[in-house]
């Protein structure tokens, strides 16, 4: 079976300094892969390879077998890979369905003229854009609050509706830069019910970069450990969890969370 992504041999460097080094993994299509490390490991820069946001310096990115290294991200957008961030990248003065409907920039038919000229065709497409945020937004959770500004809610609620955002072009790959962040105990298990529904209902593949080591380790199917730009481990989370250089890296503590 084609790996639905594949990371070669990695490489990334800034300023002559190694940011990563030699990294590759593979991802089956419908798995969840977390992707843990000590702060400074290089998982954002990783995401940030993969999507095209930082070209790898050395190394190959194929999504379904096809070399998507080098091309701009709104390129490899356009081939079923989508991205979440740690901060948000919503518009705050949009409305949340206006946020969401952005992310099917890339699905868009209607050309200038239609635009010029409000012709019925870019009608149709902005009703259908519509149509399918508010889908994925029930979907998500948060149907109810399509008409608010983005810039009005909490932090946690941006998240879901970042991930409405990255869901609504119904893409292979997504990538998510730790989705948890700021959210309380309460919340982490809807979004470990998100993230299994996701991947079970959607058939998306999932890598997904988070803090709570928690979550990767109750969510993944598997695990990638980077350290210092480079993976030190690889496998289900209760290999992860018992590997000694895993414990290493992260002081004997943090794979316990």
């Amino acid at each position: 079976m084609t790996p639905r992504l594949a990371v070669e041999k990695v490489g990334l460097a800034f300023g002559g300094v190694a940011a990563l080094s030699g990294v590759s993994l593979t991802v089956a299509p419908g798995e969840i892969r977390g992707i843990i490390g000590p702060n400074g490991a290089g998982k954002t820069t990783l995401l940030n390879a993969i999507c095209g946001i930082v070209p790898p310096t050395t190394g190959r990115v194929r999504l379904d077998g096809k070399d998507v290294t080098g091309l701009s991200p709104s390129a490899i957008a356009a081939r079923g890979l989508r991205r979440t961030f740690q901060t948000s990248a919503l518009f705050p003065g949009l409305t949340v369905l206006e946020n969401v409907v952005t992310g099917l920039h890339t699905a868009t038919r209607a050309g200038l003229l239609d635009c010029a000229f409000g012709s019925r065709r870019l009608r149709e497409e902005e009703r259908e854009a519509a149509a399918r945020a508010r889908r994925v937004l029930e979907f998500v959770g948060m149907a109810g609050f399509a008409e608010r500004p983005a810039g009005a809610l909490s932090f946690g609620q941006q998240r879901l509706v970042e991930i409405a955002r990255a869901l609504v072009s119904d893409p292979a790959v997504v990538l998510l830069d730790e989705p948890a962040v700021g959210l309380s105990l309460n919340r982490l298990a809807d979004i470990d019910r998100l993230l299994r529904r996701i991947r079970d209902e959607r058939g998306v593949t999932l890598l997904l970069i988070e803090h709570v080591i928690r979550l990767v380790m109750e969510v993944s199917d598997s695990i990638t450990v980077l350290s210092s730009g480079t993976v030190i481990a690889e496998g289900t989370p209760d290999a992860v969890r018992q590997d000694p250089a895993v414990i290493t890296a992260y002081l004997g503590t943090a794979v316990h969370a």
